[in-house]
């Protein structure tokens, strides 16, 4: 194949992967928000992603986890706005034999967090005294009930009454801004040790909403890559086709 022939074949292929470069690089712009329950664990005096699902993670005596209610996708993190260390919440709890103390914050997020604005529950904190290999999902439930719904934990205590990890199409300028820390006052008294989770709890991994609209975009990049690749590999074997005519 001569050099006039070959140049617009290296333009058109110069062009797609640019386009593909672009396409991945705008993609993430477009994540989707979610307003959702949030998991999470304190991790030497500060909070962390949990890597598991409350259902699947067993805390150990004297470890604190952590939920938060809010508006987020991808490119926000929002943590409890407090941190309680375990003595602050179960230093006045005794401990059990054949039992294990875990702290856990609840922070049921903002007016703007809510799907109506409304004043959310003031967060809280709860020693609870469970059986040695208890779930986090159980930990929470001595928080107050936990409404579950195909695998999301939807509300704690009562909150929020309805929805499950809803889509929020645009995110309000007051739900984008930064958090302000709250206080959080030390539980006083020991909640009941038989509390239990929702019947049929499966509770997804933190972050589940969150992380659907993570493998939407995931998902993209693997699709755009894909195309990406034959793109390439058909171009390439077109050209050695024709240089063997050429030839």
């Amino acid at each position: 194949m001569s050099p006039a022939r070959r140049a617009p074949l290296r333009v058109v292929l110069v062009t797609l992967v640019a386009a593909c470069l672009a396409a991945l690089t705008v993609a993430p712009a477009h994540a989707a928000a979610f307003r959702f329950w949030g998991f999470y664990q304190l991790t030497n005096g500060a909070w962390t992603f949990a890597q598991k699902g409350s259902d699947q993670t067993v805390p150990k005596d004297g470890s604190v986890d952590g939920w938060r209610f809010a508006v987020a996708d991808e490119a926000s993190t929002r943590f409890p706005r407090a941190v309680l260390t375990f003595d602050q919440i179960c230093g006045s709890t005794p401990a059990e034999a054949g039992k294990k103390r875990v702290g856990v914050v609840v922070d049921f997020g903002r007016p703007a967090d809510s799907a109506d604005g409304a004043t959310p529950p003031e967060p809280k904190a709860v020693c609870a005294v469970v059986a040695t290999d208890a779930t986090s999902s159980v930990v929470l439930a001595a928080a107050g009930e936990v409404r579950t719904e195909k695998g999301l934990v939807c509300g704690v205590a009562g909150y929020p009454a309805k929805e499950c990890g809803a889509p929020v199409k645009e995110v309000t300028p007051e739900a984008k801004a930064a958090d302000q820390p709250v206080t959080i006052a030390a539980p006083t008294a020991t909640p009941s040790a038989a509390a239990t989770p929702a019947a049929g709890d499966t509770s997804a991994p933190a972050g589940t909403a969150t992380a659907a609209g993570s493998g939407s975009n995931v998902a993209a990049y693997v699709i755009a890559v894909i195309v990406l690749l034959a793109l390439i590999g058909y171009l390439v074997m077109r050209s050695r086709s024709r240089a063997r005519q050429d030839g």
